[in-house]
């Protein structure tokens, strides 16, 4: 009896102890956390949306053969005016000559120089201690000065002007008086073209840059005569071979040109600053060059 009554009690607190175990195994299964993926992968879109709005933007260029000269005069004016102006108000230079003779220099911003060194004036390198290019001009591989920035060429032309004794008779001339200006810096030594003037002058008067002379000086914007038609001559023009200038006419090229007045075409690319082959009808090119040695290109 009484080991039936042992046993009896031996059986009882297995059955006890069993119950616990799985109590405590079913207990530690409710508890164990479960992972929140919801919230994970909001936070991976989220992170790809934010990408993808901070990409920047590039800037397309057009190329200088999708535009025409007027184009890129136009487009040159547009982006350097202000900065003409503002130069004219600390050193007294008319905005219109200065725009003249950028967009004449520099090919309207796409000449090879102003491309490689932002060197929008020819200035030459002199005793200049900054950064430095070398391009064929009057004589191979000349020094030239190189910019970070266009605006710092600008800047450097207006100081160039500004400190050379030769420029002095300039500043004594109207702000208004492009004219006198433009005659001014050819007899000054500024460049050997003896067409110089003209070609400054005929850019201010066709694309009217006086005009941002009359903003600086608070004078009433003033409107183009208009010209009269002049008849179209259809004859092809006898060409002075004893000049040292050529006026492209149709049917030229850089080839025939250059046989012509027996210089090479690298020569006559050379003397106009041309990077490539391109010339257009009523182009003027210099097919010499002078013995006087000139500050700019």
């Amino acid at each position: 009896m009484k080991k039936f009554f042992s046993l009896l009690c031996i059986a009882t607190f297995l059955i006890s102890c069993g119950g616990s175990k799985k109590a405590v195994t079913s207990t530690s299964r409710t508890k164990r956390p479960t992972p929140r993926q919801t919230s994970v992968t909001t936070v991976e879109r989220s992170t790809k949306e934010v990408i993808r709005e901070e990409l920047p933007k590039k800037a397309v260029k057009k190329p200088a053969t999708t535009l025409s000269y007027k184009e890129r005069v136009q487009h040159y004016i547009f982006e350097f005016s202000d900065i003409a102006k503002s130069e004219m108000k600390t050193y007294g230079i008319p905005a219109s000559i200065t725009l003249a003779q950028g967009i004449l220099e520099s090919g309207a911003g796409y000449g090879e120089l102003t491309t490689r060194a932002k060197n929008h004036f020819g200035i030459k390198c002199h005793d200049w201690e900054g950064e430095r290019v070398y391009h064929d001009d009057d004589l191979a591989q000349e020094c030239f000065r190189k910019y970070d920035h266009a605006s710092d060429s600008f800047r450097d032309h207006s100081l160039f002007l500004k400190d050379r004794k030769r420029y002095a008779r300039l500043f004594t001339f109207s702000k208004k008086d492009y004219k006198s200006w433009a005659r001014g810096l050819r007899e000054a030594g500024y460049a050997t073209d003896k067409k110089y003037p003209e070609k400054l002058i005929g850019i201010i008067e066709k694309y009217q840059l006086y005009n941002f002379d009359n903003e600086v000086l608070g004078r009433k914007p003033r409107k183009q005569k208009e010209k009269q038609a002049v008849p179209v001559i259809t004859t092809t023009p006898i060409i002075n071979t004893n000049s040292d200038e050529h006026l492209v006419q149709k049917g030229d090229t850089l080839y025939s040109i250059s046989r012509r007045y027996k210089i090479s075409v690298q020569q006559l690319k050379a003397y106009n600053n041309l990077a490539d082959n391109n010339i257009k009808i009523g182009q003027v090119l210099k097919i010499a060059t002078e013995d006087e040695e000139e500050d700019f290109n």
